[in-house]
């Protein structure tokens, strides 16, 4: 199983499961295009679509995705709140598991400005548990068992305190990423208290643009887990292993 990386930030999201016979699409901000092209065109092993909330950098083609034929998993709030109806829309709540191919599914509660967002416990035979979070400013529950972990690590707070001082992020701005997103900081003590015995890998999720630094982020969570850490950053492609 390989995760490839189409996009991941605010100008949007898009991630890829695939193995030879099944790809599972995460987040669907992107423009269809630029996902049909990181599929290389081809849908025949596509079995589905999550989507973590309404907001249009994580739900963007949802309407195109639709329309060829691929189901979207994602929470009724969040089909409200983009106004959906269509068969292919399946309706999911947090800690109901599912099933789409040989993906099994469980659906978490995330903590953000949307109407009924959603992170998720991923599980396949070829890489065995995943953790997917986005677009959270806390995580309630603990975990055991993880192979691979996807979490956002949008901004430091040092960074975003030192931009509102020089006048380059507004205090709204600021109020909002405290209550929506997932601080350096926050995402520190997240690993801190989770099970990594079994962890592969990591991948930082949704970086800002201007309140996180890359490298920092990269050597401080290697420092602290032991465990090789990623930014998903458009292209990146791991191969995952239970």
């Amino acid at each position: 199983m390989k995760l490839k990386v189409l996009g991941s930030g605010s100008s949007g999201n898009c991630y890829l499961l695939q193995n030879k016979d099944e790809t599972l699409i995460i987040e669907c901000g992107l423009s269809y295009k630029t996902i049909l092209k990181g599929l290389n065109f081809d849908l025949r092993n596509v079995v589905g679509c999550l989507i973590s909330h309404e907001h249009k950098d994580h739900s963007k083609a949802v309407n195109d995705v639709l329309n060829n034929a691929i189901d979207v998993y994602t929470s009724e709030e969040t089909l409200k709140a983009i106004n959906i109806k269509n068969y292919r829309a399946k309706i999911i709540r947090a800690e109901e598991q599912f099933n789409i191919g040989q993906f099994t599914i469980l659906p978490i509660k995330t903590q953000h400005d949307a109407a009924d967002p959603l992170g998720f416990l991923i599980y396949h035979s070829d890489f065995g548990k995943m953790l997917f979070i986005t677009d959270s400013y806390y995580c309630q529950y603990k975990f055991s068992g993880l192979n691979h972990i996807m979490i956002e690590c949008n901004y430091s707070m040092d960074i975003l305190n030192r931009n509102i001082e020089a006048g380059l992020v507004h205090s709204v701005l600021a109020n909002r990423l405290l209550k929506s997103h997932f601080s350096f900081d926050n995402v520190k003590e997240f690993l801190k208290v989770t099970d990594l015995s079994k962890t592969k890998e990591i991948v930082l999720l949704h970086l800002s643009n201007d309140n996180s630094n890359e490298d920092q982020f990269r050597e401080e969570i290697e420092k602290l887990t032991g465990k090789p850490v990623y930014i998903a950053d458009k292209e990146l492609k791991i191969d995952l292993f239970s």
